[in-house]
């Protein structure tokens, strides 16, 4: 990778970081649907997978605005929360505390993606890239919007069953 030596170098990394992120995010959430096994999470992991396929497309579209490749950079963090996930997935062997770990997983990936669409929408502010800045943040609305969701489904349904189920 190039030095970064300027703020707009250093948001098309970030374009291209978050991009990466939610390509392997496309990977790993099939995947989490199959494993849990509250309807009302399937449900959220299916509706966010459908909801991922769209930012990435999305951000190819601020790829094509900052004339960049969204495939220049690589992501080892998303790649490695979703490596932890895999190995929690693993040791888990109940399926209300499996339910529960999945969330806690998801939730790391929504926080990670929530800093790194922050960040670039303050970068874009920045730069004066208003329409840039625009996609990014109804990409961070979703994000949030998400990670709502997953707080309120562990709080009301899915922690109240794992412990109910020890």
């Amino acid at each position: 990778m190039a030095k970064l030596r300027s703020l707009l170098e250093l948001l098309h990394h970030e374009v291209q970081v978050m991009y990466s992120a939610e390509k392997l995010i496309t990977k790993g959430l099939p995947r989490m649907i199959e494993y849990a096994t509250n309807e009302e999470l399937k449900s959220a992991f299916k509706k966010h997978l459908a909801e991922t396929e769209r930012q990435a497309q999305h951000l190819e579209m601020v790829a094509r605005l900052l004339d960049i490749d969204p495939t220049d950079d690589a992501n080892p963090s998303l790649a490695g929360l979703l490596a932890e996930g895999e190995k929690v997935m693993g040791k888990t062997s109940t399926p209300e505390v499996l339910d529960a770990a999945l969330i806690a997983g998801a939730q790391k990936i929504e926080h990670y993606e929530i800093s790194g669409y922050g960040t670039a929408v303050e970068l874009a502010h920045a730069l004066g890239l208003t329409e840039v800045a625009n996609v990014l943040q109804n990409i961070l609305n979703e994000e949030k919007r998400t990670d709502e969701i997953l707080t309120h489904l562990a709080k009301t349904v899915v922690n109240p069953r794992a412990l109910a189920a020890n």
